[in-house]
């Protein structure tokens, strides 16, 4: 199969950062990175184009890195809480996910992508949880926040004990009935 080397402009996800040699497949440089300009073809004369994209990689980064430190310091000065409905013995009506917690987020200001919160299962229990918010490669949050009862917590109520024939007479007309039956295929299997 035929591979192509590709000088990138600009970063591409699993591929590389701009100013990146990457060798690819013919069709893959052809159809996508050198149309919508995410690369061009390794000449000779895009070569010396690489000093430049380096420079302008290593800016990139370092305003990335200080953009995330500081949404960082904001982030951590948000507190968090969230209300839910509650049943029996204080079980949650459905879950907290990411996207709830991002939407809170956006509430108090902060504007992230809903792709950095980590949080690897929907939170289904009351009380004090944290989650992970992956802004950067080198900065990361741990978010706490608390799920409360928007509703008193009533405690579960202890089983009621059966009922007695003589309370629901149905009942006993029921399991009559079913003896029966027992007893009439007990009497056809020995025919048998």
């Amino acid at each position: 199969m035929a591979h192509h080397e590709v000088l990138l402009l600009k970063p591409v996800d699993g591929l590389g950062a701009e100013g990146d040699q990457v060798k690819v497949r013919a069709g893959y440089a052809r159809n996508f990175l050198l149309p919508q300009k995410y690369a061009v073809a390794l000449t000779q004369a895009n070569r010396k184009r690489v000093d430049a994209l380096k420079k302008r990689r290593t800016e990139r980064e370092a305003s990335e890195l200080s953009g995330a430190q500081a949404l960082a310091d904001k982030i951590s000065k948000v507190s968090l809480a969230f209300a839910v409905k509650t049943g029996e013995g204080g079980k949650m009506f459905g879950a907290i996910t990411a996207n709830d917690i991002h939407e809170k987020l956006v509430a108090g200001g902060v504007d992230i992508d809903k792709k950095k919160i980590h949080l690897h299962t929907p939170v289904k229990t009351l009380g004090k949880h944290e989650v992970k918010i992956k802004l950067h490669s080198d900065v990361s949050v741990e978010v706490s926040f608390d799920v409360v009862s928007e509703n008193p917590i009533v405690e579960a109520a202890a089983e009621a004990p059966k009922a007695s024939k003589e309370e629901y007479p149905e009942h006993a007309a029921l399991e009559k009935q079913a003896a029966r039956r027992a007893e009439k295929a007990k009497r056809s299997d020995r025919k048998k």
